[in-house]
């Protein structure tokens, strides 16, 4: 079974929208301020819509995966660049270790073949 482009595209806008949901989310200061917190309500419903359409054909465990893990990284690089946030060395270690796990998933799981 080969997995189509427009599934990982799909998986990608899911991704993209859940970072920026999440960035908004810190922006909202704990549902203060509107216009942030009906930004990050709209992008989480887009982040969700986009990965059920991705899981008509990537399994649902290498999906979250992928969806967890790269949003985990590049959520905790906006912490880093957008709110000046730091990382100490476990924390990196702990990120590497989530990519390791995510890409181990993409390039030897026989679960999903790659299109």
């Amino acid at each position: 079974m080969s997995v189509p482009a427009s599934a990982y595209a799909m998986l990608a806008a899911a991704i993209a929208a859940e970072v920026a949901g999440t960035t908004f989310l810190q922006k909202s200061e704990q549902f203060t301020k509107l216009v942030p917190t009906l930004a990050m309500a709209g992008l989480y419903a887009l982040a969700f819509f986009c990965l059920s359409q991705a899981l008509k054909h990537v399994p649902l465990g290498v999906a979250y995966a992928i969806w967890g893990g790269v949003g985990i990284v590049l959520t905790a690089i906006i912490g880093v660049v957008l709110f000046r946030q730091s990382l100490d060395a476990p924390a990196m270690v702990g990120i590497g270790l989530i990519v390791s796990g995510v890409l181990v998933t993409q390039l030897f799981s026989r679960s999903v073949a790659h299109g």
